[in-house]
C-alpha cells in the first residue's frame, strides 16, 4: 500500500517526492551518527545539524540527482548496455561525486560559521577515497538493475551508512576517517555521490 502510494507520488511529482524522500533519510543518516557512532544521547543530540542535513538532502542533492540520473540515462548510452553501464558509473563517479562532496562540505561548513576553505583541506579528500571504495560498486548495480525513478531512492538507502559516516568524518573536520567510539565534534554531514 505504502509502496503503491510512493509509485503514485513519482508518477504526479517526482521531484519532489524525491526530494522529500532524500531529506528524510539524510535526517536519518545524521541521526544515526549522532547517536550511533558519537553516542551523544538525546539530551546531547545536535538538532541543527539534523536540520542542516535534512535541508541539504531536500534542497540540494535530491533534486541534483535526480536530474543527473535522468540526464545520464538521455546523454549516456553507448553501443552496449555494459558499455553504457560503465560510462554512467564513470561520469557519476569523476564528475558528479567529486562536485557534490565539494559543494556539501562547503555548504555545511559555512551554515557551521566555518572555514569552508579549511573544511575542503581537511575532509574532502578522505570523503573522496572512501566514495571511491563504495558508490562505484553501488551505483554500478543502481544502474543495470534499477529503473530511472527508483535510483535516487535506492542511493538513499545505502547513503543511510554513508552519511552516518560522512556526518562523522565532516564533524570531526577530516581529522579522523575512521569512526571510534565516544563523543564527536560538533559539525555537519556529507552526502552520498
Amino acid at each position: 500500500m505504502v509502496l503503491r502510494w510512493y509509485q503514485a507520488k513519482l508518477k504526479s511529482a517526482p521531484l519532489l517526492t524525491q526530494s522529500i524522500t532524500t531529506a528524510v533519510l539524510f535526517a536519518t543518516g545524521d541521526v544515526m551518527a549522532q547517536q550511533g557512532v558519537e553516542k551523544r544521547g538525546l539530551s546531547s543530540h545536535n538538532l541543527a545539524r539534523t536540520g542542516r542535513m535534512a535541508a541539504y538532502g531536500g534542497a540540494v542533492f535530491g533534486p541534483a540527482a535526480t536530474k543527473w540520473y535522468a540526464f545520464l540515462v538521455k546523454r549516456v548510452n553507448l553501443s552496449s548496455k555494459n558499455g553504457t553501464i560503465a560510462a554512467r558509473v564513470a561520469c557519476d563517479q569523476f564528475v558528479f561525486a567529486p562536485v557534490n562532496m565539494g559543494i556539501f562540505l562547503s555548504t555545511m561548513a559555512y551554515l557551521e560559521g566555518a572555514s569552508p576553505r579549511e573544511r575542503l583541506s581537511k575532509a574532502y579528500v578522505p570523503g573522496m577515497v572512501n566514495n571511491f571504495l563504495l558508490w562505484p560498486w553501488v551505483q554500478g548495480v543502481n544502474f543495470k538493475y534499477v529503473p530511472l525513478e527508483h535510483r535516487v531512492l535506492v542511493v538513499n538507502f545505502v547513503a543511510l551508512g554513508w552519511n552516518c559516516y560522512l556526518s562523522y568524518l565532516n564533524s570531526s573536520g577530516g581529522a579522523d576517517a575512521q569512526p571510534t567510539k565516544g563523543k564527536g565534534k560538533e559539525g555537519g554531514e556529507l552526502p552520498p555521490s
